[in-house]
């Protein structure tokens, strides 16, 4: 769709037909609402302005795509959005040409599209490129070297800013109350644009207009606050009503021809045009089925391991006074609100900063204080090596609550919890507790926070517990169930799908003996190895990446000379794209059907 013609009416007109398909889609499919919604008018005008099949548009995050991803084409497949083999709900190259790179974790657009424009410098091509910031991608330290590097650059480059005052939650920190203060009017930009070209075509025009520029920036200077990206080599514009169409047109058109670094400064309302979203942006911003007219969900929220996570922790600091939490802007997410509500001197939400968190977490480690940084299991790997350095040299007791580990479902690729077994496990001194229900929650948190020395994460997936509910303890291994026939391990959740593939392995005359992996790191292998030698067969399930704990059962067997037939059913050597849970296991085997088929097979049964 050729926006480049159309007249202002006819934009706020279409921002309207948009709105109303995106609360229509994300009613029945669940997404990132509020965002999308208060970024409409922004996209057309984009669109407006750039061709985005040249131009290249890189999204912070991506929750702000939804018209992108209408305007481009996919209007028809937005029914699809989030379900297996159908649109993901961030941008992704694969998908259309329009969506310059990949999006899903926050920060890094402004150091993706320098490298864009570095490129087509290099090059000698002719393109427009655009960061889009927002939703609190500019809490993160990445923004801040991307900036300072792009500035200095002098590459032509716009880097926008959509400042709606929240990231998930509301924005913390000094960057949101700089925003706010931001006084800066564009309202002389014609008048500047004709003095810049009247005055560069000549020696003496040009000499003046050096003198007259620094005589202005001298009183703006004296007369208003500092702007903190003109410092950096930007031109500044804004801040401008985001949801002004017109304007907003005016004012990209204007930044691109301006060839250098520009940052322009929007505000928006998150949510924008449908009440409960504007009323509600929390609730709204990753949403659930709901209906359009009263905005209520239509499933509401059951218990999960986030929220009784949430319930232990309080359980835990009514008794422990040294007890703290810590988020990075995931406050909800992480079953945190109770506990920023109870003991707010001692819940610390630092914006999207998962590396200085776990900084941060070492510092109060140090003094005496008892950290639990509860983190989603993909943002954590933005800590590495803070993880390392600063807290494993040290042997420091830092907590890690990993929320949403194993598949995640519909965000797919960005945020599926599958990597940490693996980075984890390099650590020196690090243990990794995995709870299979809530009970053992309870447990192994205790364990964590009052046994334990040094790092020690517990990881949990997202969503509630299943059928097993036995506490078998945070330590070690724990045998389930006996069996002669074949030896069936594995970690969390997945144990259920084990349980209920033994109960139909035995209903063929094939007896699994079940091994439960409690502590993931450091392994205890040898009630595996026994158990693998007694039964001469093997088949470790884990939802997490190939060779996670497999691997170093494979290593242990071999060293002790045990070569069972063996299984290992991991997510892969790749990435695991966006869906639902259960169609996501069922297609890397990990649902109870694919794991008894692959049982039998190992027995030496064909299929049944």
């Amino acid at each position: 769709m050729d926006l480049s013609q159309i007249s202002d009416s006819e934009a706020v007109a279409l921002c309207g037909l948009l709105r109303a398909r995106i609360i229509d889609v994300v009613s029945r499919s669940g997404g990132h609402l509020a965002s999308s919604l208060g970024a409409v008018e922004l996209i057309v005008a984009i669109h407006r302005v750039f061709d985005l099949n040249q131009d290249r548009l890189v999204f912070d995050v991506g929750h702000q795509c939804y018209a992108h991803k209408i305007l481009t084409g996919r209007n028809q497949a937005m029914d699809s959005l989030r379900s297996l083999g159908g649109l993901s709900g961030y941008p992704k190259p694969s998908e259309h040409p329009a969506d310059a790179f990949i999006a899903g974790h926050a920060s890094n657009s402004v150091s993706v599209a320098l490298g864009m424009a570095r490129a087509r410098t290099l090059q000698n091509k002719d393109y427009s490129v655009l960061a889009l910031l927002g939703d609190g991608a500019l809490s993160g330290g990445l923004a801040y070297e991307g900036l300072s590097d792009a500035g200095e650059s002098k590459e032509p480059l716009i880097v926008i800013l959509n400042d709606n005052g929240m990231s998930i939650t509301k924005s913390v920190g000094g960057v949101a109350d700089h925003l706010a203060r931001q006084r800066l009017k564009p309202q002389y930009l014609r008048f500047k644009r004709g003095y810049r070209k009247v005055m560069g075509t000549t020696l003496v025009g040009r000499k003046i207009y050096r003198i007259t520029h620094k005589v202005k920036t001298a009183i703006k200077e004296t007369l208003l606050p500092c702007s903190l990206f003109e410092d950096m080599g930007f031109t500044y514009l804004g801040p401008v009503d985001g949801h002004d169409i017109k304007r907003l047109t005016r004012l990209l058109r204007y930044a691109r021809d301006l060839k250098g670094p520009v940052l322009l400064h929007i505000r928006t309302v998150k949510g924008k045009g449908y009440p409960p979203a504007e009323r509600n942006p929390d609730t709204f911003h990753g949403v659930g089925r709901f209906c359009v007219e009263t905005g209520a969900l239509l499933s509401p929220s059951k218990p999960n391991f986030s929220a009784r996570f949430g319930q232990i922790l309080c359980e835990m600091a009514r008794q422990d006074p040294k007890l703290c939490a810590i988020t990075a802007a995931m406050q909800g997410g992480t079953g945190l609100d109770s506990f920023a509500a109870q003991f707010p001197a001692r819940f610390f939400d630092v914006g999207i900063v998962e590396g200085h968190a776990v900084a941060m977490a070492a510092g109060m480690a140090k003094q005496g204080a008892i950290p639990v940084f509860a983190v989603y299991s993909s943002f954590l790997q933005r800590a590495y090596d803070m993880l390392i350095h600063d807290i494993a040299i040290q042997g420091l007791h830092v907590v890690f609550a990993i929320d949403r580990a194993g598949l995640v479902g519909e965000d797919g690729e960005t945020h599926h919890g599958v990597f940490d077994p693996a980075f984890l496990d390099t650590v020196p001194g690090m243990t990794v507790l995995c709870p299979s229900n809530y009970a053992e929650l309870e447990t192994m948190l205790h364990y964590a926070v009052y046994t334990c020395t040094g790092p020690v994460a517990v990881r949990y997936p997202r969503g509630g517990e299943g059928d097993y509910r036995t506490n078998s303890g945070p330590e070690n291994t724990a045998v389930l169930r006996t069996g002669k026939d074949i030896t069936l391990t594995s970690y969390g959740i997945t144990i259920n799908a084990l349980l209920r593939c033994a109960q139909r392995l035995s209903q063929d005359g094939i007896e699994a003996e079940i091994v439960k992996c409690n502590t993931i790191t450091p392994l205890d292998i040898e009630p595996i190895a026994a158990s693998a030698a007694k039964t001469g067969r093997l088949l470790v399930a884990e939802e997490a990446a190939w060779g996670t704990v497999g691997r170093r059962i494979s290593a242990g067997l071999l060293e002790r000379g045990i070569s069972p037939a063996v299984a290992y059913i991991n997510t892969g050597n790749g990435f695991v794209t966006h869906g639902e849970v259960g169609k996501l296991r069922t297609l890397r085997g990990l649902d109870e059907e694919s794991l008894y088929q692959k049982a039998r097979e190992v027995c030496g049964y064909g299929n049944s």
